[in-house]
């Protein structure tokens, strides 16, 4: 079966659905995009209080954190795939309702062992509504209508992790009608239900195409990645509160081997033509295997480790308020935003060495914010220029990284790779806080006194660890610095002769013209996912397969 379809079966006339209301419909859905987004980070601020008052241990209260990562990044495909062949509209109610559902159950769990499976269903339902929404913008909108409804999109995702930190700390400190913590799950009741509303309204239902219809979900894969990840995720985080049993280690063996089995399947599935829940075949392509490790342990660091220890530390060690936690990460996330939207004003000769030195830097800055905290102290003054050196860092880290890994993947792998990436990223999470976080409860453990000084000797050592993997995280940026000047350079050579020639079409070298134009908060978006069925496609008109990306077919 091909891959591509017209979007006019799906969207009649996107400039006059926008005329039509289609900018209340992107508000709507991207009042989705932001409820999910908040429930990455609002529980962080939360943790301390939610352990004490559900007499939670270390262990799970990382299981709490990284459910919801774990479960949306392992449905995160499934779910657009599932999008794509049951309708847009249709999976992103489902997500909805599973969403506020989940939200509902975590705000009045009685107890942790009901807390954390309602994680997992949360992220369920986050993997099942993300995915829709990008893909209804390359649908709806066109042309500079378009340019814009990703604009706001992005936004929303930068907007969405400053926002959580500050309203869990909010809610939690204002303490509503005496529920402590509940609150910052139940707030997304009355959204998700204002939302399941108002998207059949709004929201145009969608019409599968016949390519569409012959396509089938990787159910066999599924059954495979899932179990895998999470034999390796759980034990890790249970590990040193069962005090490392051989079952641990028996499980993390057995999920390593699901991994190969999967790989092995999924080789498979696409030799045989099928619809493979990764099409390993991207892997090929130069530099997005670096750029894949470079992103996913910078990942596992900030969103895993850094936000999963200092918000305990800030709480537990030195007993802040949750307000107090959330606003003091709140430079760090400023900064982190603003420099991963402006990188690209640095000069273009040197953007390909943006991601290993700011990789580098980013090490420097755990390392600053570790000298800060470790006598257990407040930090005064000193802090927030740590955490804004951390944070600007951090993104000029990670945004050239998430544009500049998919440079050289040809356009039919554009879809999987983008999967490839996103999964990554929230993969590193997941993981990031299985074993930093551990890392941090071990070595807070190994002392019977407990207080601001031991709290920040554990905080220092696990940063020092931080700062050593983005150490690691660099050299595999400098790898891929190296495609990228590579690619530029073939670009340069390619226009010269194109010049030469004067040819009024000058052909494109791949992507490259395409993805270098593009901020790296546009990529994140278009892997939540891109519709398979709009991937750009070559032809001889159009070498490059670009013209589908801002025309309608």
């Amino acid at each position: 079966m091909p891959a591509t379809t017209t979007t006019s079966h799906l969207a009649r006339d996107p400039d006059a659905a926008v005329q039509g209301g289609g900018w209340l419909m992107l508000i709507v859905l991207l009042a989705g995009q932001f409820m999910a987004l908040l429930d990455v980070t609002i529980v962080n601020v939360a943790m301390p209080t939610i352990g004490r008052s559900l007499h939670a241990s270390g262990a799970e209260l990382q299981l709490v954190i990284a459910g919801y990562t774990a479960s949306y990044a392992m449905l995160l495909i499934t779910g657009a795939r599932m999008g794509d062949l049951y309708g847009r509209r249709r999976m992103f109610l489902a997500g909805v309702s599973i969403f506020t559902v989940a939200s509902f159950a975590c705000g009045i769990a009685p107890g942790i062992g009901v807390l954390i499976p309602a994680r997992f269903a949360q992220g369920a339902g986050a993997a099942a509504m993300m995915p829709q929404i990008m893909s209804v913008i390359q649908v709806r909108f066109d042309g500079a209508a378009r340019a814009r409804a990703v604009s706001a999109y992005t936004a929303v995702l930068s907007i969405g992790f400053v926002a959580g930190q500050v309203i869990g700390g909010v809610l939690v400190t204002a303490n509503l009608f005496g529920e402590a913590w509940r609150p910052v799950f139940l707030v997304n009741v009355p959204i998700g239900l204002a939302l399941l509303v108002l998207v059949p309204r709004l929201v145009p239902r969608d019409e599968s195409g016949p390519d569409v219809r012959g396509r089938q979900l990787d159910l066999v894969g599924l059954a495979i990645a899932v179990p895998a990840v999470f034999l390796i995720v759980l034990p890790l985080m249970l590990g040193h509160q069962e005090k490392w049993p051989s079952w641990v280690f028996g499980c993390m063996g057995l999920g390593f081997v699901l991994a190969v089995a999967f790989v092995l399947v999924e080789r498979r599935t696409a030799d045989r033509g099928g619809d493979p829940l990764l099409n390993l075949a991207a892997l090929r392509a130069p530099g997005l295997v670096p750029g894949l490790v470079a992103a996913g342990v910078l990942m596992m660091t900030y969103g895993g480790g850094f936000l999963f220890t200092v918000a305990l530390h800030l709480q537990a060690g030195l007993g802040d308020s949750a307000l107090r936690a959330g606003l003091t990460f709140t430079p760090c996330a400023l900064a982190f935003g603003v420099c991963g939207y402006f990188w690209r004003r640095l000069p273009g000769r040197v953007h390909h060495l943006v991601a290993p030195l700011g990789c580098l830097a980013a090490a420097g800055g755990y390392l600053a914010v570790a000298l800060v905290l470790h006598s257990g102290r407040q930090g005064g003054l000193l802090l927030p220029v740590a955490l804004i050196m951390t944070g600007a860092s951090l993104a000029l880290g990670f945004s050239p990284l998430v544009t500049q890994s998919l440079v050289r993947v040809p356009p039919h792998h554009a879809a999987d790779a983008s999967g490839l990436l996103t999964t990554m990223i929230q993969l590193g999470q997941a993981i990031g806080v299985a074993a930093f976080g551990s890392l941090f409860l071990i070595l807070e453990a190994e002392h019977r006194a407990t207080g601001p000084a031991v709290s920040g000797h554990a905080l220092a050592i696990t940063l020092r660890w931080l700062a050593a993997a983005m150490v690691f995280a660099a050299a595999a940026g400098i790898v891929l610095a190296r495609t990228v000047a590579a690619a530029r350079s073939s670009a340069a050579t390619g226009s010269q002769r194109t010049a030469r020639t004067r040819s009024p079409q000058p052909r494109p070298n791949g992507l490259l013209p395409y993805y270098l134009a593009r901020p790296a908060s546009w990529w994140i978006a278009a892997s939540h996912q891109w519709p398979r069925s709009h991937r750009p496609q070559r032809s001889a008109a159009d070498p490059g397969g670009l013209g589908r990306l801002t025309h309608r077919s």
